[in-house]
């Protein structure tokens, strides 16, 4: 097939994808242009010419990840607004865990959002607000729809947070879990298990909360 782009455009694909191998290893403020460019095999000027500079290479990075990987699996995944809480609950961890464990993005991925979650910088500022905000509330007005309408805020934000904790512990703990189970593999085999698992849970949680004055 085809590469419809300019050359001007691939140059600028090239750039995020070798930038988000070097951000990944070294780290934002380690990092350095003049590696990048050489691993995209462009000039140095070229950073200059596509994102002005490092700080808004590296949101880009960061942001080029993030809309890929809800390209590919979007938080609604399948479901319409009229589905049940339950089943929209089920895709919305679904979708998450896919994202997190999918094996076929490039590995830099996770790595750099890990670092960048443990390192942050201004970028994260932003893509809280673009990205990880606006699903986070997706996800707390299906919890809240589970919960009903008494339940309080604080009980909606907490329940919320355990959800996405759930999902969070296979990605961060990959290692670890390898170490504790060296034949369970949490690739996007083990999705449907573990979205079943965590689904089931966090609606047996939900479901007796609800329950509760």
């Amino acid at each position: 097939m085809l590469d419809s782009r300019t050359g001007s455009e691939r140059t600028r694909q090239r750039l995020l994808e070798a930038a988000g191998q070097v951000f990944a290893e070294k780290g934002f403020r380690s990092a350095t242009i003049r590696e990048i460019c050489a691993r995209a095999r462009a000039n140095v000027a070229a950073v200059n010419y596509h994102f002005k500079d490092k700080h808004a290479l590296y949101l880009a990075v960061l942001q080029d990840a993030h809309a890929r990987a809800l390209e590919k699996y979007p938080p609604t995944l399948g479901t319409r607004p009229g589905d049940t809480p339950e089943a929209r609950l089920n895709a919305f961890i679904r979708a998450f865990l896919l994202r997190l464990l999918d094996d076929g993005r490039p590995a830099w991925q996770g790595r750099l959002m890990a670092r960048e979650i443990a390192e942050p910088t201004a970028a994260l500022d932003v893509i809280v607000q673009r990205s990880i905000r606006p699903h986070f509330m997706l996800l707390s007005s299906i919890v809240r729809e589970l919960l009903g309408a008494s339940a309080s805020p604080a009980r909606v934000l907490l329940s919320t947070r355990s959800v996405v904790a759930q999902c969070l512990f296979y990605f961060h703990s990959r290692s670890v879990i390898a170490r504790l189970q060296p034949r369970e593999r949490l690739g996007p085999a083990a999705v449907e298990r573990l979205t079943a698992h965590i689904s089931r849970f966090s609606l047996a949680a939900l479901k007796a909360g609800a329950s509760r004055p």
